[in-house]
C-alpha cells in the first residue's frame, strides 16, 4: 500500500476556474484541511503554501483531471519538485456518499491510499502540442485567455501568430487554437446563412407556428418535416404517438402513473421538449401549471410529459389548419 511512503496526501478535484483541496494524513487518512483555490497562478502558489503550512513533511498531490483543467496545477508543482500522481475520477456508484467538490477532493487523496503504483501525469513538452486545448494551455496563454467573452476569445485566437522560435507546446497550442477558431467561424457564418433560409421556408409554409410562445425556426422546421403533410395521421393521438409524447401506462399494485414514450421520432420529440424549455422560462401559463402540478405532488418530470402531450396535440391542429401547399 502507498500510504506508509507519505505523511501526507493532498487530494485535489479540478474545474475550469477552481480547484478543491483535501488534505489528509497518509497514516489515517483523517482529514487535516480543506480549502478552494482559484485556477491560475495565484491560486496554485496559495495551494502550495498552505501544503507547505499543513504538511510539512512528506507529502504527495493527487489530482484528478491533471490532463486537463488540472493540467496547469499538476506542471506547476513538478516545476517546483513536488511529488504529483494523477487519479481517476470515481465511478457512479462511489459516490453513494454524496457528490460535491470537496468531497471529491477528499475521495481523490484517499484513493491513493489504496494504491501501489499511482499512474504520474502526462509529460509536458513537445508531445502536449498533439492534443492543446486552452484548458493545458501554458499558464502565460491560459491566463491572457481565460477572461475572454467567447466572441472576443474566437476574434483573439483567429489572429494568433505561432512564431517558429517558441516553444514547441505553446506553438502547437497556438497553431491548433487559431485553426478550431478559424473553423468556428466559418461555421458560425454558414449556421446563420442556413438559418435564415430555414426561416424563409417556415414563414411561407406554416407561419402560425412562429407565432407560438418558444417555437423558434428550427423547431417550427423540425414539426413540419415530421407531419409533412395534412391527412399522414389519422389524429392528433396518433401525432402524439408519432412524437414519442403519447402517456404509456406504467402502473404497479395500487401505485397508478404514467411515463414518457421512449420511441417514436426523438427529432420530432427534442423539438417539443425544446420548446417546453424555453416556455418553462418565459411563458407565465407554462411556468403556472409546472408549480400547480409540483404542488399537488407530482414531479417535474410528470409535468413536462403533460406538456408535451398537450404541446403535441395544439401543434398538430395548427399545422392541419394553416396554409401550407407546397
Amino acid at each position: 500500500m502507498f500510504a506508509g511512503q507519505q505523511d501526507y496526501v493532498v487530494g485535489v478535484d479540478t474545474h475550469r476556474d477552481r480547484h478543491a483541496l483535501a488534505v489528509i494524513a497518509a497514516a489515517t487518512g483523517a482529514l487535516v484541511l480543506e480549502t478552494e483555490i482559484d485556477a491560475d497562478r495565484c491560486g496554485y502558489e496559495l495551494a502550495l503554501a498552505l501544503a507547505g503550512e499543513h504538511a510539512r513533511e512528506s507529502r504527495l498531490w493527487a489530482i484528478e483531471g491533471s490532463g486537463s483543467y488540472g493540467a496547469g496545477l499538476a506542471r506547476f508543482l513538478a516545476a517546483r519538485g513536488e511529488q504529483v500522481v494523477e487519479v481517476e475520477r470515481p465511478q457512479r456508484q462511489e459516490r453513494r456518499q454524496g457528490k460535491s467538490d470537496r468531497i471529491d477532493a477528499l475521495r481523490a487523496a484517499r484513493a491513493v491510499l489504496r494504491e501501489t503504483r499511482p499512474a504520474l501525469p502526462r509529460a509536458a513538452g513537445a508531445r502536449e502540442a498533439l492534443r492543446a486545448l486552452i484548458v493545458i494551455a501554458p499558464e502565460s496563454l491560459r491566463g491572457e485567455l481565460r477572461r475572454l467573452t467567447r466572441a472576443r476569445l474566437l476574434a483573439h485566437c483567429a489572429r494568433l501568430r505561432a512564431e517558429r522560435q517558441l516553444d514547441p507546446q505553446l506553438r502547437g497550442t497556438m497553431l491548433a487554437l487559431r485553426a478550431c477558431a478559424r473553423r468556428v467561424q466559418a461555421a458560425t457564418i454558414e449556421e446563420r446563412e442556413l438559418k435564415r433560409e430555414i426561416l424563409r421556408l417556415v414563414e411561407e409554409l406554416a407561419p402560425q407556428l412562429l407565432a407560438e410562445p418558444g417555437v423558434g425556426p428550427i423547431s417550427a422546421a423540425q414539426l413540419i418535416v415530421s407531419w409533412s403533410h395534412q391527412g399522414r395521421f389519422a389524429g392528433e393521438s396518433a401525432f402524439a404517438r408519432h412524437a414519442g409524447a403519447a402517456p404509456i401506462p406504467a402502473s404497479s399494485g395500487q401505485t397508478l402513473c404514467r411515463r414518457l414514450d421512449r420511441g417514436g421520432d426523438r427529432a420530432l420529440n427534442r423539438a417539443l421538449h425544446t420548446i417546453i424549455v424555453s416556455r418553462r422560462k418565459h411563458h407565465p401559463a407554462t411556468i403556472a401549471y409546472v408549480q400547480r402540478r409540483t404542488s399537488e405532488g407530482k414531479s417535474i418530470r410528470e409535468a413536462i410529459r403533460c406538456l408535451k402531450r398537450y404541446l403535441a396535440r395544439h401543434l398538430f391542429r395548427l399545422l392541419e389548419a394553416g396554409p401550407i401547399t407546397a
